[in-house]
Parts: structure tokens; C-alpha cells; sequence
């Protein structure tokens, strides 16, 4: 199982790759994502111990400088999240949708992993950047209580960046709604 994780988002894909091999050079840590987003962005997500993940996303950082849009290191991501991006989900049960929409792929994985911490909420899907021009968005479901507090503690920490787009509760979603997006 993964405990941590760590990202960082580039501008540039040629960067991005030969920051990929400098991260997987420079501690001792798993490439989980290297890989292209839209629009023309390349995300290298790596896992590990905390410290070898630190040194890792530093490495990407430092030898990206500029074409750097986001990063982020999370000690202990909450065991939904991994698979949320994955688009696996096993909800059966939809009562409340909480979106968050955010401007990187990094805000959002954070804003998310934050979001289910704070609620009694499960991701639907973690959508990263690809086919919508680089923005990304998370849809959480449960109680409309929970799925409000998670909401504004996500939305919170991509507010802080400058990077939240959009967040948005929908108690009793419609069916036709649920259906569309599963």
C-alpha cells in the first residue's frame, strides 16, 4: 500500500521528462505517473518514504525552475485517493455531489486528499487535466453535511494557491445527473 506521494507539474514536457529522470535518480522513490496533460503539461508523480519523496520533488523543482506550475508532497495520502485517479470506483450510493475544480492537476490531487480527511466523503473520480484544457476536478459523495465541510477544506487549500476554479455542493443529485457522470 502507498502511504506518500509527490508531484510535480511542469510547462514544458522535454523538462518534464528529464525532470522525471533526475527525480528517479535523486532518491529512491517509484514513478507512478510521467506523463503528458493537457494542454502541453507533463506531471511526474512519484512514491516512497517521506524524506526520499521530499528530496525527489526538490530535485524536479530545482532543475525545473521556471516551467514549474505546481507541486506537492503528501506524508500520508488517504488510501482513496490513488484510485480515485485511477477511475475505479465502487460507489454504488450517490446522496450529495461536491466538485472541486482547480487550474492544476497538483491543487487538485491536494485539494481532494484535504477533502476526504475532513468529511466522511468518498471520491467518485479524480479527473487530471486530460481533455479539458489542463483544468482538473474532483466529484466526492456522502451526507450533504460531510460533503460540504470536505468541500470548503479542499477548496480552501487551492484557494491558497490561487489555483480553485469552482467548487459547487449538489444535495439530492438527479438520477439522469448520477447516471451521466458514472
Amino acid at each position: 500500500m502507498i502511504h506518500s506521494i509527490g508531484l510535480v507539474e511542469f510547462t514544458s514536457i522535454a523538462q518534464g521528462i528529464e525532470c522525471a529522470d533526475i527525480m528517479a535518480k535523486t532518491a529512491d522513490v517509484n514513478i507512478l505517473v510521467a506523463k503528458t496533460t493537457c494542454p502541453g503539461k507533463y506531471i511526474v508523480l512519484v512514491s516512497g518514504d517521506v524524506s526520499s519523496i521530499q528530496q525527489s520533488v526538490n530535485a524536479g523543482i530545482e532543475l525545473g525552475a521556471e516551467t514549474v506550475v505546481d507541486s506537492f508532497v503528501i506524508p500520508n495520502v488517504h488510501p482513496s485517493i490513488l484510485p480515485a485517479i485511477s477511475g475505479v470506483s465502487t460507489l454504488k450510493t450517490i446522496k450529495t455531489l461536491g466538485i472541486i475544480e482547480t487550474y492544476s492537476v497538483a491543487s487538485l490531487i491536494e485539494a481532494a486528499d484535504a477533502a476526504v480527511k475532513a468529511g466522511d466523503v468518498e471520491p467518485l473520480i479524480l479527473h487530471l487535466a486530460f481533455g479539458i484544457g489542463g483544468k482538473s476536478y474532483t466529484i466526492l459523495t456522502g451526507e450533504v453535511a460531510s460533503v460540504k465541510a470536505a468541500v470548503e477544506e479542499g477548496s480552501a487549500l487551492a484557494s491558497a494557491k490561487g489555483l480553485l476554479i469552482r467548487q459547487v455542493v449538489i444535495p439530492r443529485p438527479a438520477k439522469q445527473l448520477i447516471e451521466s457522470l458514472l
